[in-house]
């Protein structure tokens, strides 16, 4: 049996509707304990990318292979490269980025499936909780890549773009990668453009490539110099960024 079923039992239970108050006042200080544990962890990684897509993806298959591409080109520009800290679209960012030379990590949930942390990490850490996860994957990135991928990977897409529309964080690239594959969610983008429930100022931060190049790029443009980073030596091997100016609009 998964060691890891009975939080994901305890999360099911917690959704499913009002527990006793000492349940509810105890599965919050576990939250508590957790998003602690994950600011501690992650505090000292440097201004990151995150890399959002399938853990389904071979190493076969062509965006696999775009992924790692990615990872490389993120980390010779000196970002640390964040992703979910599995297999699959995730495992070749971290790939491509520990390959070359930069700085890995990965934030894994807890699940029956993909439980093992994939072998490019220079630092992970292990999260029961999705919501918890989901804050440390936005909180230390100055941009966000979406590569194909499935239900995460279109919730982790939206939810970036909704953080940037109601200003809760700057507005950070949000690439997405494959202009093919998810040529549909495009015209359905624009469908919602058209009828007016998103503006076209509201897109402002959505860039549409295929091409590592463009990316690398863009994010030069739009989170080094719009951001005012600067590259210091660590005593790592690894380059990070010097942030001069506060990621959230409301500092």
């Amino acid at each position: 049996m998964n060691n890891n079923l009975p939080k994901l039992t305890e999360e099911y239970s917690f959704l499913a509707g009002p527990r006793s108050r000492f349940r509810e006042f105890y599965f919050t200080l576990k939250v508590l304990r957790n998003f602690v544990l994950g600011f501690r962890k992650m505090h000292f990684i440097g201004p990151c990318v995150t890399v959002f897509g399938s853990a389904r993806t071979p190493p076969s298959d062509i965006f696999y292979q775009k992924t790692e591409q990615i990872g490389a080109a993120i980390a010779k520009m000196g970002f640390t490269m964040m992703t979910g800290g599995g297999p699959g679209i995730m495992e070749a960012a971290n790939k491509g980025a520990y390959e070359a030379g930069g700085y890995s990590v990965g934030c894994k949930i807890l699940l029956p499936k993909e439980q093992k942390p994939n072998p490019y990490l220079h630092k992970w850490i292990n999260i029961p909780y999705f919501f918890i996860r989901k804050v440390l994957l936005v909180k230390y990135s100055y941009a966000f890549i979406v590569m194909p991928g499935g239900f995460g990977t279109m919730d982790e897409f939206f939810e970036s773009l909704l953080l940037v529309q109601t200003k809760m964080i700057k507005e950070f690239p949000v690439i997405l990668f494959g202009k093919e594959y998810h040529k549909e969610l495009l015209e359905h983008i624009e469908l919602m453009k058209t009828k007016e429930m998103i503006s076209a100022e509201e897109l402002s931060s959505l860039f549409i490539t295929d091409s590592v190049e463009e990316m690398v790029d863009y994010l030069k443009t739009y989170s080094v110099k719009k951001y005012g980073l600067k590259k210091v030596t660590y005593k790592r091997k690894w380059w990070l960024w010097e942030q001069n100016h506060a990621r959230f609009s409301n500092n």
